[in-house]
């Protein structure tokens, strides 16, 4: 084992030791032997599954300080799976987990506007998701990639992978999403008919009950998300005072720990607000959601904001408008 990787093992085995301290001398020889040739035990995987959901369950502030721990975690998961031994049912375990790490790491970077990274990560998620034969898990990295798809401006590109999501997946809340994700895609394409239809379906499927928990993956997908995405479809479509509503609603009931979603939707209310001409209330809004997008470090927010720049100057003549600009420009 060469010094670079010795230090990693250390370097993890100190980081991880305030999640899983039971673990913290245990782990790095288990690893060290796992990755010298000897199999791998459900022990093992059973810790790095917990490590794993304990790092994906930090709140959105912490995990831009922790990406670097989960990026170990991927190395140390995509290792096993090129150098360990294992049974078919453990490699499957490995090959989600590898899924699961890989659309996670993707996000963080789709969130600092690394859009290639995050393209191959979720590349590398979609394949992981296929060998370990979890169908739901692929749909979701296909909505990923759709979502990506149309936050850079090419929704016609979203349509296709999100109904061949919906084929692949049968859990409620899932299909509620991918429907929610489409119709964003058909609103941002004027294709109304198609847009109210999906949103329908969307609401229908989040109100359908469901014998087992929802995907991991949607798991968060909730009725605030649903009306402030209805709402951004409004906007879409020229609906603005329909559009206010439903995103005020949705404002309402999202979790205070949803930060970075929170600043999402927080930008869309700004814009219906900046269409409505209440501009002072859009500047302070808009105000708000960069001051939060900074201080979680989530670039893709701060770029979302300053999207809202051309439409604040024709109203240079409002007081804090012009700062704001200067600020936007610096961001």
């Amino acid at each position: 084992m060469n010094r670079e990787r010795r230090t990693f093992l250390t370097y993890s085995a100190l980081a991880l030791a305030g999640l899983a301290s039971q673990w913290a001398a245990l782990e790095p020889d288990r690893l060290t032997t796992a990755l010298g040739g000897r199999r791998v035990d459900d022990e093992l995987v059973d810790w790095l599954e917990d490590t794993s959901a304990k790092l994906t369950a930090l709140p959105t502030e912490q995990r831009q300080h922790t990406i670097k721990l989960m990026d170990a975690h991927l190395t140390t998961v995509t290792d096993l799976l090129e150098g360990a031994r294992y049974s078919e049912a453990t490699g499957r375990r490995l090959h989600h987990l590898a899924a699961s790490l890989s659309s996670t790491c993707g996000w963080y970077r789709f969130d600092q506007g690394q859009h290639y990274a995050a393209g191959k990560l979720w590349n590398a998620a979609l394949t992981n998701a296929h060998t370990a034969r979890d169908r739901d898990l692929g749909a979701g990295v296909l909505s990923d990639f759709a979502y990506q798809s149309i936050w850079l401006g090419h929704p016609g590109s979203a349509v296709e992978p999100l109904s061949q999501a919906l084929i692949h997946t049968s859990h409620p809340t899932a299909r509620s999403l991918l429907y929610l994700r489409r119709a964003r895609a058909h609103a941002a394409l004027g294709a109304a008919a198609d847009c109210h239809r999906d949103l329908a379906a969307a609401e229908t499927a989040l109100l359908t009950d469901a014998a087992d928990p929802a995907p991991g993956w949607c798991r968060w997908m909730s009725t605030a998300d649903l009306a402030v995405d209805s709402g951004q479809c409004l906007l879409d479509l020229g609906r603005t005072d329909e559009a206010r509503a439903r995103i005020d609603e949705g404002l309402t009931l999202l979790p205070r720990s949803r930060d970075k979603t929170r600043g999402v939707f927080r930008t869309y209310e700004a814009r219906s607000l900046v269409q409505a001409r209440e501009v002072e209330q859009a500047l302070v809004v808009s105000t708000e959601s960069l001051d939060l997008a900074t201080r979680i470090g989530a670039d893709r927010c701060v770029t979302l904001v300053r999207e809202l720049a051309p439409a604040f100057k024709p109203y240079q003549q409002v007081d804090g408008v012009p700062e704001f600009l200067e600020r936007l420009r610096t961001a």
